[in-house]
């Protein structure tokens, strides 16, 4: 299933002549263990109250999270190939309002785990046992909200969240210790009072142990530190800034999809 996620968002972002693959190849196995073995969901019925809920904050990784809806069932993937095209569900930036499955309109960082821990907390003001999860970038971990939000889910033991950090330590200006540096990241984490799990983020049984590790946790919630690479997969796109926000050109898609063969 990640080769096909990452074979659909190279088609996609190549056809499209734009889009963001970098970082939407750096979280495939996380978005892998999710839909296809843990997230509670009915794709026939998107709103279904008892869903679990899934938060991409990340929201330019768009490409990722459309690849996972299509091959979960909430539309046909014939239809990942109007990517960004005018009147088409599947926008750059993902839409709530557009696309079945999408929890949140996201684009501007750092407001998905504020969102998230609303949903939260109104799944315990409810009753409800449905359990929220929020993908967010270590570049987005720069934003100011991000440890606002961090705060706030400590103080009211919000521990039906789970963050998850794609820690590819790439951001669209450069190398994140550049940029800005967010280490000890772990440290910090844990500092405003999370439970904090680290694991290679390109091995679903870690992410998966993790996942299920999160749910023992009563009082706090759980951050996910999740250690990739950018562009995961395709051998010029690993660890290249130039695909942060750059589509492959026809022989570039050509050769990556054959590699992922």
């Amino acid at each position: 299933m990640a080769k096909t996620l990452r074979r659909h968002i190279i088609r996609m972002t190549a056809k499209a002549g734009s889009g963001h693959p970098g970082g939407s190849l750096s979280a495939v196995e996380i978005l892998t263990a999710l839909f296809f073995n843990h997230l509670r969901y009915d794709p026939r019925n998107p709103r279904w109250t008892d869903r679990d809920r899934f938060v991409l904050s990340k929201g330019h990784a768009a490409p990722l999270l459309y690849s996972a809806l299509a091959e979960a069932g909430y539309f046909a993937t014939e239809e990942l190939l109007t990517l960004r095209q005018l009147d088409s569900r599947l926008q750059g930036h993902a839409d709530m309002t557009a696309t079945p499955g999408v929890e949140l309109s996201t684009g501007s960082l750092g407001q998905g785990l504020s969102f998230g821990i609303g949903i939260a907390i109104a799944a315990r003001l409810d009753r409800r046992d449905y359990r929220v999860y929020v993908l967010v970038g270590d570049g987005e971990c720069e934003e100011g909200q991000v440890w606002e939000a961090a705060m706030a889910a400590a103080h009211f033991k919000v521990d039906n969240i789970v963050a998850i950090i794609d820690r590819n330590q790439q951001q669209i200006d450069g190398w994140t210790y550049e940029i800005m540096n967010s280490e000890p990241l772990d440290e910090k984490w844990r500092s405003f009072g999370w439970h904090v799990i680290e694991v290679n983020g390109h091995d679903p049984a870690q992410i998966l142990a993790a996942l299920e590790e999160a749910k023992t946790v009563k009082g706090k919630p759980t951050a996910i530190i999740a250690h990739t690479t950018k562009g995961k997969g395709v051998s010029f796109m690993e660890n290249n800034l130039e695909f942060h926000g750059r589509a492959p050109t026809a022989d570039e898609a050509e050769q990556a999809l054959k590699e992922l063969e």
